[in-house]
């Protein structure tokens, strides 16, 4: 999958702004024919480049966010999860009915829900819709909600504890799904704006990588390849998306 750190981007901008400041250096001996290459067109896509770098990077920040509450709200199910079997087990339930519940216990106890590497490092590539980690979030509340049928189910499940209430393990199960549907839009929404970022930096037409290029080869045409003009330029690096 195509990829470069936040870094790499933010570095391709900053020396795109260095060859636009030595295009302005240049004055009148500066006037290609091709509009993309001229002056007012290089500010204009910095612009909209910068425009891009910024909403991607606000949406990764609401992106780990969303991930961090949810690993917060995921952090205690274990507990609750053996609280809740205690609880039953001191009920009138059956043998069959506590051994039920211990095996969604153990279930969730089994599952590993952990945040992604997008969580920690701000330089990771595009977070994976698919990854395990988030199939492990699904399952825990899968089996939570086994394990409230279970208790719903047993007349004599009546504890005097709020947390242990079936209705308040009904909220944080809702509670739970709701923080995974944040992390997912806000996935998609990072995964959109990276891809019409990327677009302004390397892959549509008249790119920051391409005009960059475009740029250097008309200084190169105009003041020769050993002219001091095009040694100012030629070691500006713009790299392009890793394959």
């Amino acid at each position: 999958m195509a990829s470069t750190s936040e870094t790499g981007h933010a570095k391709n901008i900053a020396n795109f702004q260095t060859l636009i400041e030595f295009v302005k250096g240049y004055g009148a001996a500066y006037n290609p024919s091709k509009q993309s290459i001229q002056l007012p067109a290089l500010l204009a896509l910095k612009a909209s480049a910068d425009s891009e770098m910024a909403n991607t990077l606000s949406k990764k920040n609401i992106y780990k966010n969303k991930v961090d509450e949810r690993q917060l709200a995921f952090s205690n199910i274990g507990t609750l999860a053996s609280r809740l079997v205690n609880a039953l087990e001191i009920t009138d339930a059956s043998a069959g009915s506590i051994k039920n519940a211990k095996s969604f216990r153990q279930k969730i106890l089994g599952k590993r829900a952990t945040p992604t590497k997008e969580s920690t490092d701000p330089n990771a590539p595009d977070p994976k819709t698919n990854s395990v980690s988030q199939k492990s979030f699904d399952q825990i509340i899968e089996h939570l909600s086994g394990l409230k049928s279970v208790l719903e189910t047993e007349p004599s499940y009546a504890p005097n504890e709020t947390e242990l209430h079936v209705a308040t393990i009904t909220a944080k199960i809702q509670d739970l799904r709701d923080k995974t549907t944040a992390v997912n839009t806000a996935l998609a929404e990072l995964s959109t704006s990276r891809i019409s970022r990327n677009k302004i930096l390397y892959t549509e037409e008249n790119s920051i990588y391409e005009t960059a290029t475009a740029v250097k080869k008309y200084i190169k045409s105009v003041f020769g390849a050993t002219s001091p003009e095009f040694k100012q330029v030629s070691g500006l690096k713009i790299k392009g998306l890793k394959k």
